[in-house]
């Protein structure tokens, strides 16, 4: 039975880092050189991670299954960053960020790892800077700030709309840096497969190359997994099409826990779903709430006029427009969390007062911002992010509000970690959005790209050395023992089992029944009957996947059908997963939604007394169901209240 041990450093909260670090142990200079990292996956957390390892001397292999590294998902992150430098003089401090962070998530996160996070955050900015990562200044030249949701300061640094792109090509940057110096070794194309354990810990991975369907067996003292999230469980998500959890189900199929896997995000900005034939969602960034407001009409005559296109948003009265967030949180406004903002989003348009074809879209209006700060200064802010909304929809935002809609972005759930970022298993460890450690049972918006770096630059160089200390006189492997052997064979089995199937349907209309089944019954909201009702299904997605995928092609090559169904195959397991944890907490907190429990008002009504920890599952087994192992969360420093954004 596997055993949970946070590692949580003894002393004050403020002082646990610093005391971790004065106290863990080293690995000097020239046994650096004797001791292999892999990490897999290239984004900010997987890219940080390896040049600072090869910076440090470590020998480095790195995976992604993009033709470059530059083209991870992060790349897709638009809004920014956050930091608590406090620059723009309004109050923020670490311990603010740290109190917020926690609050947004719903008082579901590890108290340590988050004051950890907010503490490094201001190392992040300079080091980024450092980099020629050019975040916007204000006219005297100061790094600027903006406000996201959550948070009643500004903390947010950005570089226009695509912050994520410019971090990561710093990151990249800094990678291929240790790739020309030859401490890291690059391998694009790539796929982890399977994990391999040498008695009891990882050392080491199969990976199959994309383009000549081989595997190939690497070896490594320890493993990193930062491969992002599992958004695409849904089908229809805002993560690039590729984005998918398979390392993390292989990690938790070799023993890692599963936690908290039923926090998955609602993102309330993204464009609305136009059609049955859609491949993925776009996501409008959340920095679009700090100059537009959000509303619907009123009168729902007038939203039904919309829907039949009698009407146009610019004709409907300043008094006949209901800007509900505005209305319901005075104190925040357009600026709550994402996920109280979605369950708004989606309760106007459950009341019948969408607009839209559909009826599930509000508006997202910049009238007021235009008219007070000028055109010239929206465009310079959100240029890049309006062109792309004009590009998809065909309709100009500066002249007509944008449409947009909740759809899955972001999960906060991921393999369990210890504060050092290490697994249930010894030897592998796990970073950014793969993991679950920082964010509870909701993401604030410009989080992400700051836990990724975090994870990679300032967290992981320190924590890896302190297991890593004992493995020096560990020697390396060949590749060719009999635990590589049998893992690699166990890889191609699974593959060679899924081109036998020769059945009738495609990958994509299985994944689309079991995303249609998941936003039904495991998305913005969720009940018990649901619930029972989702887990049922999905067994039944799984037994016709496994008896009538249709997977053209052979394993000798690029097929791309076959890298997606190998996928599918672990979203459905992801998916039943999501579903028994939801069942599992009977309460509502952050994105995690059950109807049976929410306060007078529709908000999320949250259980302590009982609930109160990180849900941790073990693998038992194919067809058996996972074991449930809780890590309590006990707080220091902040009370637990209800969530209050009025």
């Amino acid at each position: 039975m596997a055993k949970l041990d946070a590692k949580i450093p003894q002393g004050p909260m403020a002082q646990k880092w610093t005391n971790y670090k004065a106290h863990q142990k080293l690995v000097n200079p020239s046994n650096k050189r004797k001791l292999d990292i892999i990490v897999v996956g290239t984004g900010l957390a997987g890219a940080s991670a390896a040049a600072s390892f090869g910076e440090m001397g470590f020998n480095v292999k790195v995976f992604t299954i993009q033709d470059s590294p530059r083209r991870a998902h992060s790349i897709a992150a638009q809004g920014g960053i956050n930091a608590a430098k406090n620059y723009p003089n309004d109050g923020d401090s670490v311990y603010r960020l740290f109190y917020d962070t926690v609050k947004g998530g719903d008082y579901r996160a590890r108290e340590a790892n988050v004051y950890r996070l907010a503490e490094v955050s201001n190392s992040i900015i300079d080091q980024c800077v450092a980099q020629g990562v050019p975040f916007a200044r204000e006219y005297g030249g100061l790094l600027d700030n903006r406000s996201f949701g959550g948070a009643q300061v500004s903390r947010t640094f950005y570089a226009k709309g695509q912050t994520g792109q410019q971090l990561l090509l710093g990151a990249y940057q800094a990678l291929m840096r240790q790739v020309e110096l030859k401490t890291v070794k690059l391998y694009t194309r790539n796929e982890l497969v399977n994990i391999v354990m040498v008695d009891g810990k990882a050392r080491g991975i199969i990976s199959r190359d994309l383009v000549t369907g081989k595997t190939q067996r690497h070896f490594g003292h320890a493993v990193v997994l930062a491969t992002g999230g599992y958004g695409n469980t849904f089908f229809l998500s805002t993560n690039a099409m590729g984005s998918n959890g398979s390392a993390a189900l292989q990690a938790y199929k070799k023993g890692a826990m599963f936690a908290n896997p039923c926090f998955a995000q609602i993102h309330p900005t993204c464009i609305p779903v136009h059609g049955e034939f859609q491949s993925k969602l776009t996501l409008m960034s959340e920095s679009l709430r700090n100059d537009g407001r959000i509303w619907v009409p009123k009168k729902k005559e007038d939203a039904e006029a919309i829907r039949a296109g009698k009407l146009k948003p610019t004709q409907i009265a300043e008094e006949d427009r209901d800007y509900y967030l505005e209305r319901r949180y005075p104190a925040f406004g357009n600026l709550v969390p994402r996920d109280v903002a979605s369950r708004a989003a989606k309760e106007r348009c459950d009341a019948g007062y969408g607009v839209g074809n559909t009826g599930l879209a509000v508006y997202l209006d910049f009238k007021e911002s235009i008219e007070r700060l000028g055109e010239d200064t929206i465009r310079a802010r959100y240029g890049n992010l309006f062109q792309m909304y004009e590009k998809i929809v065909d309709d100009n935002p500066y002249d007509t509000p944008m449409m947009i809609y909740p759809a899955i972005h972001y999960t906060m759930g991921g393999i369990w970690v210890d504060y050092e970022l290490q697994t249930s298993v010894p030897g592998l460890f796990c970073a950014g959005e793969a993991n679950f450690s920082d964010h509870g049972a909701n993401r604030l918006g410009a989080s992400a790209l700051m836990q990724g770096l975090a994870d990679g630059y300032f967290v992981l160089p320190y924590t890896i050395q302190n297991y890593l200390a004992d493995d020096i006189r560990t020697p390396r492997m060949s590749g060719d023992e009999k635990e590589f052997v049998e893992a690699e064979k166990e890889s191609q089995d699974r593959l060679n089992k899924l081109l036998s199937i020769k059945g009738q349907r495609s990958v994509d209309s299985i994944h689309k029944e079991l995303g249609l089944i998941m936003w039904d019954f495991v998305g913005m909201a969720r009940n018990k009957e649901g619930l029972q009702n989702a887990i049922e299904k999905i067994r039944a997605v799984k037994k016709e996947f496994w008896s009538n995928v249709r997977i053209p092609g052979s394993n000798d090559g690029m097929n791309i059908e076959l890298e997606k169904a190998n996928r599918l195959a672990d979203f459905i397991e992801i998916g039943e997963l999501m579903a028994l944890d939801a069942l599992n907490r009977e309460e509502s907190c952050g994105g995690h939604f059950r109807e049976e429990h929410q306060t007078e008002e529709g908000e999320a009504l949250r259980h302590d007394d009982q609930y109160a920890y990180v849900s941790c599952w073990e693998y038992k087994g194919d067809n058996q169901e996972p074991e449930l192992h809780k890590e309590e969360l006990k707080y220091e420093e902040i009370q637990l209240v209800q969530r209050n954004y009025k």
